[in-house]
C-alpha cells in the first residue's frame, strides 16, 4: 500500500445535496453539467480530496488554494473537456505542493489521471542554474507529456489562464515575467492548437499585465466608437444578412470586433495608426456545409466587389493548427474594406476550440486535417527535435521559432502540402521534408526555377530539392533557416562533423607524439589504453582524440604516459621528453571547430605556417612570419608542426591595404575589380583619409595565395589606386 492511499480514503465526500458547498464549487458543477451523474460525483471526490489535501494554503490574494485548481477545471468544463482532465484539472498542484503522491493518485482515480497530474507537475525539486533554465526544463517535460497525452497541455493553458485572471495580487516584477512568457509562449501554443478563445484572452490579459496604459487607451477608444461607424456596420450586416436570406442559405452571421491586442501588433508591426487599424468591418458567415460555404461565397461577393488577391481558401489547404475557413475582403460601401470569413459549424466550433472541440464534437474531426491529428504531428516533430538539441534553453528558442502565427503553404513535386513558418527558406523545405535530404540539399527549384537554398517562399509555390551525397551542411545555413526543425538539425549534424574532425585530427597529433617516442598507438597494450581512460574519465578513445585536438589534453603528455615500457622499446631506457620530429600535420582548412585561422596575420594556403594549440580552441594557425610567433616560441610543447595538404577546400579571409585618389568612384572601381577576379568583399572601413589620398583596408575572402595575387594584380591596374599590399 503507498503512502498516500490512506490519506485519500480518509477525506470526507460531501453529501449531494450539501447546502453549504461553496460557491466556486457550485459554478463549478453547473459548467459539467453534460457529464452523467456518476462522473459528476466521482469531480465531488476530487475537489473533497483536492481541499483537505491544500488545506491551510492560501493563495496570494488570501483565498483558500482549492479555488484555483477548481477554477481551472471550470475553464475546462466550459470547453467541454471529459472527466479524466477535470479531476486532473483539479488535483494539478497536489503532487507538487501536497504530500500525495503519483501512487495515491493512481489508485484512486486511475493511471490515466496519476498521468495527466505528473505531465503538468513542475520539476521545481530539481536543482538548475537560474530560474529561466528551470522553466525551459519545465517545458521540456511538459512536451513529452503532451505527446503521450494532449490534454497536459489544456490542463496547463487554463492554469495559466486563470493564473492571467488572478495577476494582480502579484509583484510587479512577477507581472511582467509571467505575461511577458504567456505573450511568448503560450497563448502562441494556444493558437497553435486553434484554440482561437484562449489564446484571445490570454494576449488580452497578457496585454494589459505588459503594457496597462497603452491596453487602456486602445480598449477605451473601441469602446468610444464614432456612430458613424457603428451605423455603418449594421448597414453593412443588414445588407449581407438579406442577400444569404434570399438564396435560402441557413446561416449565422457574426460582425467580429479587433481585440486590443491585435490593434496594438497590427500598429506596431505595420506602422499603422489607429484609425487605419479601426478602419476595416469584420464578419463572420457560419453554415451547415462545405458547399454552403462555397454558395455563400458567391452571395457576398455578388453584394460587395471582391478585393484582387485577398481571397484565402482555407478549406482546401488548412492552416497547420486544422483551422478551416474561407476569407475574402470586399470593397465596401462606406470605402473601407470588408473582412468576411465563412464556414460551417463544425469548423467554427474547432477555431473557437482547436483540439479541446475534439472531446465536445463527437462528428467527424479524425481526418487528416482535423487539429487533433495536425497538433499530434507538430507535437510528434518538436519531441524529435527535442531529442537532438543540447539544452532545454535551446529547445525552447526553438519551440518559439515554431510558433510563428502566420505560415506559408507549399507544394512538393507530388502534391503534398507542407505548412512552414513565414520567411521560411527552401533549405527550411529541404528539411520540413527529410533530414536527409536537408543535410545534402545544394539547392532548389522554385515553380521551376533553379534558386540558392537561401531564397525565401511564397504560399502555393511547388519546392524541389536537389540533392548531392556529398555535400554537408555548412555554418553558414544558420544564419537564415527560421523552422526549428531546421535548426535543430543543422546543429546536430555540425557538431557530429566537428567531432568526426577533432578525432581524426587528434589521432594524427598523438600518432605524431607516439612516434617521437619510437613506438605507437597499436603497440600500447589495451590493458593500459583502458586504464588511461578509465582513470581521465574518458568513456571511448575517440573522446581523449577530440579532447586532444581541442587543446584540453597535450598530446606529449598522453604519449608519456601511454608509452611507458611500451613492447618493442629498448629496456633500460628512460622516457623522459620526446624528441621533436620534422614531420608535419597536413591540414586542408575544412577541419570544422579544430582548426582556426589566426586575426593577426590571416593565413592563406601556400604561406609558411605553425599551430599553436590553444585550451578549448584547438590549433590556432599563424603565418610563420607573423609578429606574434616570437611568443608562441616560448612554449614549444604547444607549438604544432602543421603544413598544407594538396586538397585544400574553402574560402579563407584575407586583408588589403590599398591607398587610392580621393575622388568619387574609386572605392566602386576597387569593389569592382575584386568582384572581377571572383573575391568575396566582407568588409571595407577607412584608414586614413585627407583631401587627396584615402587608405582603405579590404577584408576579402580567397582560395589561395594564387587568388590573392590576382586579386592585387587586378587592383593595381586600376587608375586611381596608388598602391596596394597585404597586410
Amino acid at each position: 500500500m503507498t503512502p498516500a492511499e490512506p490519506a485519500l480514503q480518509s477525506y470526507p465526500v460531501p453529501a449531494h445535496d450539501d447546502a453549504d458547498l461553496p460557491d466556486y464549487v457550485r459554478e463549478f458543477e453547473q459548467s459539467a453539467h453534460y457529464l452523467p451523474e456518476a462522473q459528476r460525483q466521482l469531480l465531488r471526490r476530487a475537489w473533497a480530496i483536492g481541499a483537505a489535501a491544500h488545506a491551510g494554503q492560501t493563495r496570494k490574494s488570501g483565498e483558500p488554494y482549492i479555488t484555483h485548481p477548481v477554477a481551472v477545471a471550470k475553464v475546462l468544463a466550459d470547453q467541454g473537456l471529459d472527466v479524466e482532465t477535470l479531476i486532473a484539472a483539479i488535483l494539478h498542484d497536489t503532487i507538487e505542493d501536497t504530500p500525495l503522491t503519483r501512487e495515491g493518485l493512481a489508485t484512486e482515480f486511475g493511471e490515466t489521471v496519476a498521468e495527466l497530474v505528473d505531465g503538468v507537475t513542475k520539476l521545481d525539486k530539481l536543482q538548475f542554474r537560474d530560474r529561466q533554465e528551470a522553466a525551459a526544463e519545465s517545458f521540456r517535460k511538459m512536451l513529452l507529456a503532451m505527446a503521450r497525452d494532449l490534454r497536459v497541455i489544456l490542463i496547463k493553458l487554463a492554469d495559466r489562464l486563470h493564473n492571467m485572471r488572478t495577476l494582480g495580487a502579484q509583484s510587479a516584477e512577477a507581472r511582467e515575467r509571467i505575461a511577458l512568457e504567456t505573450l511568448e509562449i503560450y497563448a502562441p501554443i494556444a493558437q497553435r492548437l486553434g484554440m482561437n478563445l484562449i489564446k484571445a484572452e490570454l494576449q488580452d490579459l497578457g496585454f494589459r499585465a505588459l503594457h496597462p496604459w497603452r491596453h487602456a487607451v486602445i480598449e477605451k477608444r473601441i469602446r468610444t466608437q464614432p456612430v458613424v461607424r457603428r451605423e455603418s456596420l449594421v448597414q453593412i450586416e443588414a445588407h449581407l444578412a438579406q442577400r444569404l436570406a434570399k438564396e435560402k442559405l441557413q446561416h449565422r452571421l457574426i460582425s467580429r470586433v479587433k481585440s486590443p491586442w491585435s490593434i496594438y501588433t497590427k500598429m506596431h508591426h505595420e506602422h499603422k495608426s489607429f484609425t487605419q487599424v479601426m478602419d476595416v468591418f469584420g464578419f463572420r458567415v457560419v453554415v451547415k456545409s462545405v458547399p454552403d460555404c462555397y454558395h455563400a461565397l458567391g452571395v457576398v461577393h455578388s453584394a460587395y466587389k471582391p478585393l484582387d488577391a485577398r481571397f484565402r481558401d482555407f478549406i482546401a489547404i488548412p492552416k497547420a493548427n486544422g483551422y478551416q475557413s474561407l476569407h475574402t475582403v470586399l470593397f465596401g460601401p462606406y470605402g473601407s474594406p470588408v473582412e468576411v470569413q465563412i464556414r460551417t459549424e463544425e469548423m467554427d466550433l474547432i477555431a473557437e476550440r482547436g483540439i479541446a472541440a475534439h472531446w465536445s464534437y463527437k462528428h467527424g474531426g479524425e481526418g487528416p486535417n482535423s487539429a487533433q491529428t495536425r497538433a499530434h504531428s507538430w507535437i510528434a516533430s518538436l519531441v524529435e527535435s527535442q531529442r537532438s538539441t543540447g539544452s532545454s534553453l535551446e529547445f525552447l528558442e526553438n519551440v518559439k521559432v515554431d510558433l510563428f502565427p502566420d505560415e506559408v503553404y507549399l507544394f512538393t513535386p507530388k502534391g503534398d502540402i507542407l505548412s512552414l513558418p513565414r520567411n521560411s527558406t527552401a533549405l527550411d523545405f529541404a528539411y520540413a521534408v527529410h533530414t536527409d535530404v536537408g543535410n545534402r540539399a545544394v539547392a532548389a527549384r522554385v515553380d521551376g526555377k533553379l534558386v540558392p537554398l537561401r531564397t525565401k517562399l511564397a504560399s502555393g509555390q511547388r519546392v524541389e530539392i536537389i540533392t548531392a551525397k556529398s555535400s554537408t551542411p555548412k555554418p553558414q545555413w544558420l544564419e537564415f533557416v527560421v523552422s526549428g526543425k531546421a535548426r535543430t538539425s543543422i546543429r546536430q549534424q555540425l557538431k557530429q562533423l566537428e567531432h568526426e574532425d577533432a578525432v581524426q585530427l587528434g589521432h594524427r597529433m598523438l600518432d605524431r607524439a607516439l612516434e617521437a617516442l619510437e613506438t605507437s598507438l597499436d603497440r600500447v597494450p589495451a590493458l593500459r589504453l583502458e586504464a588511461y581512460l578509465g582513470e581521465n574519465r574518458y568513456p571511448r578513445l575517440e573522446a581523449l582524440l577530440a579532447d586532444i585536438a581541442l587543446g584540453n589534453r597535450m598530446p606529449n603528455q598522453v604519449a608519456l604516459a601511454l608509452a611507458r615500457e611500451t613492447p618493442g622499446k629498448p629496456r633500460g631506457r628512460t622516457i623522459d621528453r620526446p624528441r621533436m620530429t620534422e614531420d608535419k600535420i597536413l591540414i586542408t582548412g575544412a577541419e570544422r571547430g579544430v582548426i582556426s585561422f589566426a586575426n593577426c596575420c590571416l593565413p592563406l594556403p601556400g604561406d609558411e605556417i605553425m599551430g599553436y594549440h590553444t585550451a578549448g580552441k584547438g590549433i590556432v594557425v599563424h603565418r610563420l612570419d607573423c609578429p606574434n610567433v616570437a611568443d608562441y616560441r616560448k612554449s614549444p610543447d604547444r607549438w604544432v608542426a602543421i603544413g598544407w595538404d594538396r586538397q585544400v577546400s574553402g574560402d579563407f579571409g584575407a586583408a588589403l591595404r590599398i591607398e587610392v585618389d580621393n575622388r568619387p568612384g574609386a572605392l566602386a572601381q576597387v569593389a569592382a575589380a575584386i568582384a572581377e577576379a571572383e573575391s568575396n568583399i566582407d568588409r571595407v572601413e577607412y584608414l586614413e583619409r585627407d583631401s587627396n589620398i584615402a587608405i582603405m583596408r579590404f577584408s576579402i575572402e580567397v582560395g589561395d595565395r594564387r587568388h590573392l595575387a590576382d586579386v592585387m594584380r587586378k587592383v593595381r591596374r586600376l587608375n586611381v589606386v596608388l598602391g596596394v599590399q597585404r597586410m
